[in-house]
């Protein structure tokens, strides 16, 4: 080749490298223009409008609602399904595509509907759990959907309060049951069960013994972790009172008391040995898990609140770290009567499998950071519920009568299913209520004589099916029973109601419960979600919303719509391909 032809492939190189330059810069200056709408460029010819693909009136209308902060020509693009080409390529709704991502869940296999002919019986434990909920917003806000194992229905519907009446009686709880139409399945009914915990304002808070145990290895640098942690734990503590200690333990490689433990008036003092914090090194939990309780129980207040308040992203990675190593590390220590709390924050390497499963078998609770107004919320206005336990080992289980229901589904509660036989023995550890806490749980029914597709058990050769009792000849729908512990007690006490058959008008507390649960239907992709969507439980959300002092059901409404906004995106995306 001649240096005259070298001197043409390179200029064509060149040519090729700056065209390339200009297009993205066209790119970038066309997403800023989108991103900030305040900022006017010309005028540009586009390309014909692209048509979506056929969708369902539901989908349409729920990407409509969606683009409403998009300003109303996006809003008339996704009502009509023809979209801008340009717009859609740059991203309607942003998501931000993080690095690499190590986040560890636990599978979740939904429950299914179960014949009552089979299984009459429904037991399981509590939860008071909502990480679910902060960590689900956080990947929305984000700009993701979040992948199926995240999304634990319980902990989305328990994340809100309900007007459940309190308890008129010496329980520490009250229990509410409610029945209605199925909102996603017209043939079926729902029927929800509440229990509300006593609240603490009528009296002094019992005196607190607490240990922050704070993860400070390298893996906690970022701002959405240390940092974040010393904010929260400063809120924390500028709530207690002289009648209350605490102690501060740190663990990355090795672990240390920071500060012994110390009077809740000593704020300066707490405030400067927080401060103090640093990340840096490997992750040994084991070693601080086991130094926590011992301070902990070195400090025990007979009859107060005695508890370790666990703040990590869960990535142990030297010392103990099988996650069944730390469970049973765990179960030993919640025996001296210290229970525990865990603060999950991060993102990236978040293990959400190991520091739920801590919790639960720590007496405790599981709550996800994801903002310092999810701190102010754990950690400040719901103090007495994540820290205050008023019952403890709390099941429940539920008989159905076989005259009245054909087959029924528990939503959510995957990982808390018990045997029916647990329910009865006190040594089965269960959930815990704390002061103040709501919890809520929705069975599906299908009602006897409506046709249900679930797994059934051939007759049995060698006994006769159980005869129906003249119970079951009644109006009874079915039975609650719910067994709990005092909080320092070892014999379970026993509370029962009784639903009857007859489905009323739907309330605001089952209204808005069940729309909390179809958002996670539908985020789920259930097999049983019927006709679940974005725009039924956003609408449901809306008109059972309430009264909304913190915002926290308005802000659940605008999450809704930026997730079906996001599924609108990636559909289109997936037709594009």
């Amino acid at each position: 080749m001649g240096v005259g032809s070298r001197w043409y492939m390179r200029t064509r190189i060149w040519a090729s490298v700056v065209v390339v330059a200009f297009v993205v810069a066209l790119l970038v200056l066309a997403t800023r223009q989108i991103e900030r709408p305040t900022i006017q460029t010309p005028a540009i010819a586009a390309p014909e409008p692209v048509r979506a693909p056929a969708a369902s009136p539901a989908i349409t209308m729920e990407m409509a609602r969606a683009a409403r902060p998009l300003g109303r020509s996006a809003v008339t693009q996704l009502a009509t399904g023809v979209f801008d080409p340009q717009e859609l390529a740059a991203g309607l709704f942003h998501p931000q595509a993080g690095p690499f991502s190590t986040e560890s869940y636990d599978q979740v296999e939904e429950n299914r509907f179960r014949r009552v002919d089979n299984d009459p019986l429904s037991t399981f434990s509590i939860d008071v759990d909502t990480a679910s909920y902060a960590n689900i917003r956080r990947f929305i806000t984000d700009g993701s959907l979040p992948p199926a194992a995240a999304v634990r229905i319980e902990e989305l519907v328990n994340y809100f309060h309900f007007d459940y009446p309190q308890s008129s009686g010496h329980a520490p709880f009250s229990i509410t049951t409610e029945l209605t139409a199925s909102p996603w399945n017209p043939r079926h009914k729902l029927a929800l069960i509440g229990l509300q915990g006593r609240e603490i304002q009528d009296r002094e808070p019992s005196p607190r013994n607490l240990v922050f145990l704070i993860d400070v290895s390298g893996s906690m640098m970022p701002p959405d972790k240390l940092p974040l942690v010393r904010t929260a734990m400063r809120m924390l503590a500028d709530v207690l009172t002289e009648r209350d200690r605490v102690a501060i333990v740190v663990y990355a490689g090795a672990s240390g008391l920071v500060l012994p433990s110390t009077s809740g008036d000593q704020k300066e003092r707490i405030h400067q040995a927080l401060a103090r914090l640093e990340a840096g090194g490997s992750t040994n939990g084991a070693s601080g898990i086991t130094l926590a309780y011992q301070v902990a129980r070195h400090n025990f207040i007979p009859g107060g609140v005695n508890r370790v308040v666990l703040a990590t992203d869960g990535d142990f990675n030297v010392g103990v770290t099988n996650q069944s190593e730390l469970v049973r590390l765990i179960e030993r220590e919640r025996e001296s009567g210290v229970f525990l709390s865990v603060l999950g924050v991060g993102t990236e390497n978040l293990n959400d499998s190991t520091m739920e499963k801590l919790a639960d078998k720590g007496n405790g609770n599981y709550s996800y950071l994801d903002t310092i107004h999810e701190a102010r919320k754990v950690l400040v206005r719901e103090a007495g519920g994540t820290l205050d336990t008023i019952a403890k080992d709390v099941k429940i289980q539920v008989e159905f009568n076989p005259r009245e229901v054909a087959a029924y589904r528990l939503i959510g509660y995957e990982n808390r299913v018990l045997r029916n036989e647990d329910f009865n023995d006190d040594k089965k550890d269960a959930g815990e209520i704390g002061a103040g806490h709501s919890v809520t749980a929705l069975y599906e029914i299908v009602p006897f004589g409506v046709e249900v597709e679930a797994s059934h058990v051939d007759p049995l050769k060698y006994q006769r099916d159980t005869r129906p009792s003249r119970a079951a000849s009644s109006d009874e729908l079915l039975t609650v029973k719910v067994r709990y512990k005092e909080p320092d007690g070892d014999t379970s006490l026993l509370l029962s109601r009784i639903l009857m058959n007859g489905t009323s008008a739907m309330t605001a507390n089952v209204g808005f419960a069940s729309a909390v649960a179809e958002f996670g239907m539908v985020l789920r992709d259930s097999p049983d979600r019927g006709n679940a969507s974005f725009l039924a439980a956003a609408e449901r959300a809306h008109r059972f919303r309430g009264e909304d002092k913190e915002g926290y059901r308005t802000e659940f409404i605008h999450l809704i719509e930026r997730a079906a906004g996001l599924r609108a995106q990636n559909s289109w995306r997936e037709s594009r391909r």
